[in-house]
C-alpha cells in the first residue's frame, strides 16, 4: 500500500490496541485471525453497530478502530463522529484512528467517514498483509491513502467546496511556507518530495508541517489534505 501520505511518530503503546466493528460475524472472525497473527497487535474487542462501538471505544480506549460504514441498527459514519467528538472532549487523551474497510469504493459514505474524522480506509478484500500494515501506519499516526486515491479525493472535495477562493480564516491560520507545504502535501507529495520542490531540508518540512497541523487542529496527514479541500487552501 503507498506510502504517500506518511512520516509521523509511534504511538506509545507497545501492543496496538483494536476494536473490530461490522455486522457480519464472520468478517469480524477474518479480520480478528488476521490481526491476532501479526506481532504486538491486539483485537481488544468486537461490535456489531455503530452505538455498540461507541460504547466500546469509550470503555477499551483502542489504539484503532476497524471500522464498516454500512451496518444496520447504526452505521459507522455517525459512530465514527460521536467516537471522535467523545474524545476530543476528554483532556490529555488521544483519539482512536479509525481505519474504515468497506466492500465499496469512494462512495458517499466514505468521504462523509473522512470529513467526520477517518485516517484511512481500505476495502473488505484487500490482502491480509496490507490491513496489519494499514493498522500499523495509523497506530504510528500516518493517514493512509495511496496517490491514486488521494487524487480522487482532492477532486471530489474540490467538486463540493462552494465556488470562490480560499477560507482567509483559514489562510490565517497558517504562514506563508506552511500553506505552501500544506498544499504540496494535498498534491499527494511526501515529505522528500516538498522538500525538493521548496529547496529545504526534509526535517525543514516535517517541522512545518507539524507547527500547521497543530494551528489548524488536524491530527494526522490526511486530515490535514480533506481540511486543506474544504477550506479551499489548496486545489486541484
Amino acid at each position: 500500500m503507498a506510502g504517500a501520505l506518511g512520516d509521523a511518530g509511534e504511538r506509545g503503546r507497545a501492543v496496538i490496541r483494536v476494536l473490530l466493528v461490522d455486522d457480519q460475524a464472520i468478517v469480524r472472525a477474518g479480520f480478528r485471525v488476521i490481526l491476532g497473527m501479526a506481532d504486538g497487535v491486539e483485537v481488544v474487542g468486537e461490535a456489531g453497530d455503530g452505538p455498540t462501538a461507541v460504547e466500546l471505544a469509550a470503555r477499551l480506549e483502542p489504539d484503532v478502530i476497524c471500522m464498516d460504514v454500512r451496518m444496520p441498527g447504526g452505521d459507522g459514519l455517525s459512530a465514527t463522529r460521536e467516537i471522535l467528538e467523545r474524545a476530543a472532549r476528554r483532556t490529555g487523551e488521544r483519539p482512536p484512528e479509525i481505519l474504515v474497510i468497506t466492500t465499496f469504493d469512494l462512495d458517499e459514505y466514505v468521504f462523509g467517514a473522512l470529513e467526520a474524522g477517518a485516517a484511512g480506509f481500505v476495502l473488505k478484500d484487500t490482502d491480509p498483509d496490507d490491513l496489519v500494515e494499514a493498522v500499523r501506519r495509523l497506530a504510528g499516526g500516518q493517514g493512509l491513502m495511496d496517490r491514486s486515491v488521494t487524487r480522487r479525493v482532492m477532486s471530489e472535495f474540490a467538486r463540493r467546496r462552494p465556488p470562490g477562493g480560499a477560507d482567509p480564516d483559514a489562510l490565517r491560520l497558517l504562514t506563508g511556507r506552511e500553506a505552501d507545504i500544506v498544499r504540496l502535501l494535498a498534491q499527494g507529495m511526501s515529505n522528500a518530495e516538498i522538500a525538493e520542490a521548496l529547496f529545504i531540508e526534509t526535517s525543514t518540512v516535517k517541522s512545518h508541517l507539524t507547527r500547521a497541523m497543530a494551528k489548524i487542529g488536524t491530527r494526522d496527514r490526511l486530515q490535514t489534505v480533506v481540511w486543506a479541500y474544504r477550506t479551499g487552501v489548496a486545489k486541484p
